[in-house]
This record gives C-alpha cells, structure tokens and sequence, in this order.
C-alpha cells in the first residue's frame, strides 16, 4: 500500500503552504485540495484491497455507494467498522473538507488526516 500513502505525503505537502494564524489555517484552497487528495488516499487503499481479493481494475467501484457495498462485501471480517469508517472519512475529507470547504481548525484537519492512515493501516492487513 504504498500508493495511498504516497498520496497522503502528498496531502500534507498541500497543508504546509497553508500558513497557519491561530489554530486556523489561512489559505483554504491548500486545505481544500489536501482533504481532496486525502480523500484519494483513502479510495486507492480499496482499489488496492479490493484487487488483492480477486477483482479487476475494470470492476473496481465508480461512485461512493459503490465503494460502500464493496466494503460491506468483501471487508466483512472487519464487521462493518471499515464500511462506517469510510463513511465517515467520505463526510469529512471529501464533503466537508474538500467540496464545501468547512475545515480550517489545524487540530481538526489533523484528526482526520490521522483516521485517514488509520483507515489505511487497516485495510491493508
């Protein structure tokens, strides 16, 4: 898994450029496509995990629900905890770090960027 962890590196090159005032990061274009990339991160590690279980790159998901019902499917031994992880990473990263643009709170965006390896770590047993 060395790609999603490439592009998490990546992610958090993006944040440096962000300066920082008060625990708040000032430039929110940098933290816009960091959650974006993140986000990435997170899908490639189950594109990899899901090839490692038998599936071409042609079957692998194409829309969020699609990842979902992978999971569910193919991570079963992990009792759904990657499912509803993924969830939730797909609410903070992608809706709300990147699409809407609500994360500035440096202690935040790093929470989430931690359960990003955390999520990644775990799919890749």
């Amino acid at each position: 898994m060395k790609e999603p962890i490439r592009y998490l590196e990546n992610a958090r090159e993006l944040l440096r450029k962000s300066s920082i005032e008060d625990g708040y990061y000032t430039d929110k274009k940098y933290v816009k496509s960091a959650c974006g990339v993140a986000y990435l991160a997170i899908l490639e590690a189950i594109n990899e995990y899901l090839i490692a279980r038998g599936l071409t790159k042609k079957e692998l998901p194409k829309k969020v629900e699609e990842y979902e019902k992978a999971l569910k499917k193919y991570a079963s031994a992990h009792n759904g905890k990657l499912a509803r992880q993924f969830d939730i990473l797909y609410e903070e990263l992608h809706i709300a770090g990147y699409y809407r643009g609500l994360l500035s709170d440096v202690n935040v965006v790093k929470e989430v960027f931690k359960s990003a390896k955390g999520f990644i770590e775990k799919i890749k047993q």
